[in-house]
């Protein structure tokens, strides 16, 4: 492992470097195609309310159709050239939507098919991110290291956002698409700078467990450690609320407040700067009033502010928009900051990957089904009344937290406790598991 730079200086450290480079730019890219897909389909392709909650549905399926495998898979091989693998597919795909438009294949179909592929290399890209990272930083190093990737994907969002909307409105939301396949670009060449190489796993080393025993085993990290059963609940429902909301928000704003393109993207892009606010207080707050004290605060206390989101009315009711969506942001980012740190130091280097994954299977498997919830509400209920139902699930989900060890700490726990039933392969006592809800924020 790279030794970490103290000090607040982990921009001096040039592996880490890297890879905020590249992960801050695929964000952007990300946030820009958040934009620029809806558009696209809702002007160009005139899809319907369902529709445009499908493609947000299809692009988080494969959470739940290879989350589990996906875990195991990475905890086998190297993260990295996982990693270049992903992205490199995904720069593809993303390429392949405006040569498309422009030869006139495009269509809802061909979009649901990249959503769904580009989701698949997502998968394979965030459980090898997340298990890799530790590799690089010292666990010292790792809160702080795990707040500047929070804090600068947020900031990359606010652009990608802001610009998806411009870029729709001057040059149309096909050409918004290049810009996401120019990201993956970008981080293909700083994955590849990465100096760092993790040491190749032979097969004397490899345990000899089937597939199904080592997703078997991810999940029984969940199930018998009552933080991480804590999180993982948590982190379902309050996706579920999440994505409800945000797979038909594009659509609200523009068929049902009346608000154009570019405004659109700029309105949304500065809900998301609660994000930034959020990396940056995080470690602030959480080191003055506890971990577990924080987490309550940010995941409950700001994401109340949800319920002003229905009230959105053009001229000076856009800042309901704007005053719930930026306390959503800014609550799960700064969560998702601990709860990044908690994982990585509560949970052994040669279970994350599978521990990431099970996390994720069970709380990212929600999102699709939310997003179908949030389009087929918006379709037989209207816009406003299915924004307020699932804007009002957001604040609700976090009593799962209320009601579980959490409330009763001051700080998340950096080992299982003796009531903790996680254990390491073949009996022995393991570092538990965390849980990040990596909300759709």
């Amino acid at each position: 492992m790279s030794r970490g730079v103290r000090g607040g200086l982990l921009f001096h450290h040039r592996d880490f470097r890297l890879l905020w480079c590249g992960e801050t730019a695929g964000k952007y890219g990300a946030a820009v195609t958040g934009v620029t897909i809806p558009l696209l389909a809702v002007s160009t392709l005139d899809a319907t309310t369902f529709e445009v909650g499908l493609l947000s549905a299809t692009a988080w399926a494969p959470w739940l159709l290879i989350g589990l495998p996906v875990g195991v898979w990475v905890d086998r091989w190297r993260r990295r050239p996982v990693m270049l693998a992903a992205a490199a597919v995904s720069l593809v795909l993303f390429a392949s939507v405006p040569i498309a438009a422009w030869t006139g294949w495009l269509s809802i179909g061909l979009l649901l098919a990249v959503a769904l592929s580009t989701g698949t290399a997502a998968v394979f890209f965030h459980t090898a991110y997340s298990a890799y990272l530790p590799s690089i930083l010292e666990p010292e190093d790792q809160p702080e290291g795990n707040a500047k990737l929070h804090g600068s994907a947020s900031a990359a969002q606010i652009a990608g956002l802001g610009s998806g909307g411009l870029i729709a409105q001057l040059a149309g939301a096909v050409n918004g698409l290049l810009a996401n396949a120019a990201t993956f670009l970008v981080s293909l060449l700083c994955l590849a700078g990465i100096r760092h190489r993790e040491p190749r796993v032979t097969r004397a080393e490899r345990r000899p467990a089937t597939l199904f025993g080592e997703v078997r085993e991810g999940l029984g990290l969940i199930a018998g450690d009552p933080w991480l059963r804590a999180f993982t609940l948590f982190g379902a429902a309050s996706n579920l609320a999440l994505m409800g909301y945000q797979s038909i928000q594009v659509v609200f704003l523009v068929r049902t407040v009346g608000l154009g393109p570019g405004l659109v993207g700029t309105l949304v892009a500065a809900t998301s700067a609660g994000g930034v606010a959020g990396a940056l207080f995080a470690r602030r707050v959480a080191g003055r009033i506890g971990t577990a004290r924080a987490t309550l605060l940010f995941e409950l206390g700001l994401p109340t502010l949800a319920l002003l989101i229905p009230f959105t009315v053009d001229g000076a009711g856009v800042l309901f928009f704007l005053a719930g969506g930026f306390c959503v942001s800014a609550g799960v980012v700064a969560g998702n900051v601990i709860k990044a740190s908690f994982q990585q130091r509560y949970c052994p280097p040669d279970l994350l990957g599978r521990l990431t994954a099970s996390t994720a299977f069970l709380g990212y498997g929600t999102i699709p089904l939310g997003a179908l919830l949030g389009g087929a509400l918006g379709t037989v209920l209207g816009l406003r009344t299915a924004i307020a139902v699932m804007a009002a699930a957001v604040p609700l989900a976090a009593l799962i937290l209320v009601f579980s060890p959490i409330r009763r700490a001051r700080d998340l726990p950096t080992s299982p406790g003796p009531t903790s039933g996680s254990r390491r392969p073949g009996g022995g006592r393991a570092g538990g598991g965390g849980a990040g809800r990596g909300g759709a924020g």
